[in-house]
């Protein structure tokens, strides 16, 4: 459990690393010792400190922590009509990071801590390694590693579907405190720009930071307002890293390679060059997967994925040369990788008769699109391809024009829908994408109408293809769909697949 201190510990605290704006007089605090840390007044309980951030953060939310006992306040404006002490600070954002590391003790120092980052393939690279490292944990008798990921969340408490890359600090701490008291040591995590941009892991350390590429992607003016800045965000994950492993096969590589280097970093390179740390060869997909050759510093020989999509071999690579990094017999590395499954990754489905194959990925920038695309012309060429997509509302507004593009360029057929829409009509999201899709396209705002469609072979088409793939992009095995008012229960893309493909030998 979190230490307790009294509120002047947390003064005093703030006081030394300068974040206090007007100050405190730390003998004229309260004697009262500090319980809880929460920056949602949901979750306020007596001898609460409470932070007032958030963007929609207003006075109403203090007077409800007041109400259900928030001792104290820590915010950049005094409200003077709530009477509680308050700590006011210039950096809400650092003060969040201080107040969690000291509430929690600086538990994330317990952990091998492994952190990923990537325009593509966090969360795939991150499972398989997730499967490598529980594969040599249970030889041991040991607890299964934390795992952190876009996807889902296991802490040592319940796995559990994620709304973040990368939580938020407090959340953050929050889980590595319960994978301690679970008894774990070993921690997976995604680590989005975003997270390391407004420095949500500022202070963690992370024994292996792993780079796998970069691409254009989460432009916008509450992202990043452009490419460089996205770019800058990424490499931060170096000064926070004691070792790391980069992709050879990455653009910008020598930025890569140079950031790693001013951090004082020499990282292991994987790829398919001979001078590699860890080089890839002889690819070849089999009916459920992959199986590829990996020669180099730490193993030697094939090894097999159970996953479709060639393009994941590099993923696999990067979880190989972790693997290695972090010492885990080879036996483990080949165990771990042939019974990996990444929720809503590359999941196929298939008609009783073959001829229509569907594909659910949750593939959602330029980048995944043109891995998703390539894999189905090469595994299904004689497949006309169907994409059935949309695009988060109220972010990353440069994946519309790329998605539309991509899109346009491979698939015989586009039905845009609706993908997280969150506040914005998914009309006007649909029509922004649609300008830039050059093959027939259509918009179908019910996502399960569209994917309906699509399957059946009932779209704006003059001859629907015989022999289709149907490529369900963005949602993956989610459950859940952002609207107006928050998160709502929808069935999955891989839900509806299964369920139209069903009902194919009625309708053909």
């Amino acid at each position: 459990m979190p230490v307790k201190h009294p509120l002047k510990f947390y003064a005093h605290a703030m006081q030394e690393k300068a974040l206090l704006s007007k100050p405190v007089a730390l003998a004229g605090l309260p004697e009262i010792e500090i319980e809880n840390l929460t920056y949602d007044s949901r979750k306020v309980t007596p001898h609460t400190l409470f932070i007032c951030k958030g963007r929609n953060f207003r006075p109403a939310y203090l007077q409800e922590a007041k109400k259900s006992g928030a001792v104290a306040y820590v915010s950049e404006v005094p409200y003077p009509e709530v009477d509680l002490p308050a700590l006011l600070t210039s950096d809400i954002r650092a003060a969040t990071i201080l107040l969690g590391q000291t509430y929690y003790a600086h538990v994330d120092r317990h952990f091998t801590t492994v952190g990923i980052t990537g325009t593509k393939g966090k969360s795939t690279t991150a499972y398989y390694l997730r499967a490598i490292c529980d594969a040599w944990q249970r030889a041991q008798n040991r607890p299964p590693v934390a795992f952190i990921s876009s996807i889902s969340t296991f802490d040592g408490t319940k796995e559990e579907k994620s709304h973040l890359t990368t939580p938020e600090p407090l959340d953050l701490y929050a889980h590595f405190q319960n994978a301690y008291d679970a008894g774990i040591e070993n921690l997976i995590m995604e680590v989005s720009s975003q997270a390391l941009k407004y420095g949500r892991v500022e202070g963690i350390e992370f024994a292996i930071g792993c780079f796998l590429n970069i691409g254009m992607d989460h432009i916008s003016e509450i992202e990043h307002p452009n490419f460089a800045d996205y770019f800058a965000s990424k490499l931060k994950i170096f000064q926070s890293c004691r070792t790391a492993c980069v992709n050879s096969h990455s653009e910008h590589l020598a930025e890569i390679l140079a950031a790693a280097q001013k951090a004082g970093i020499t990282p292991r390179t994987f790829g398919y060059q001979n001078d590699d740390d860890v080089q890839i060869s002889e690819v070849n997909p089999t009916e459920e997967g992959s199986r590829f050759h990996i020669s180099g510093s730490f193993y030697n020989g094939d090894f097999t994925l159970a996953m479709p999509g060639v393009f994941n071999v590099e993923n696999a690579a990067a979880a190989i040369t972790m693997a290695g990094m972090l010492g885990i017999p080879e036996e483990y590395v080949r165990r771990g990788l042939e019974s990996a499954h990444v929720t809503g990754r590359m999941r196929i489905y298939k008609s009783a008769d073959k001829n229509v194959v569907v594909l659910v990925d949750y593939a959602h920038n330029r980048m995944s699109f043109e891995a998703v695309f390539a894999c189905a012309h090469a595994e299904y060429p004689e497949y006309a391809p169907v994409a059935v997509f949309g695009s988060a509302g109220g972010k990353a507004y440069s994946r519309r024009k790329d998605l539309g593009e991509t899109a346009g360029e491979h698939a015989s057929y586009v039905i845009l829908t609706e993908d997280d829409p969150y506040t914005e009509p998914v009309i006007d999201i649909c029509q922004e994408i649609a300008q830039y899709v050059q093959c027939p396209h259509e918009i179908v705002e019910d996502r399960q109408l569209a994917i309906k469609k699509a399957i059946l072979g009932e779209y704006g088409c003059e001859r629907v293809p015989a022999r289709r793939i149907v490529l369900l992009l963005g949602k993956g095995e989610d459950t859940e769909m952002k609207r107006q008012n928050g998160w709502e229960k929808a069935p999955s893309d891989a839900e509806l697949a299964q369920k139209y493909l069903a009902a194919l030998p009625d309708c053909i």
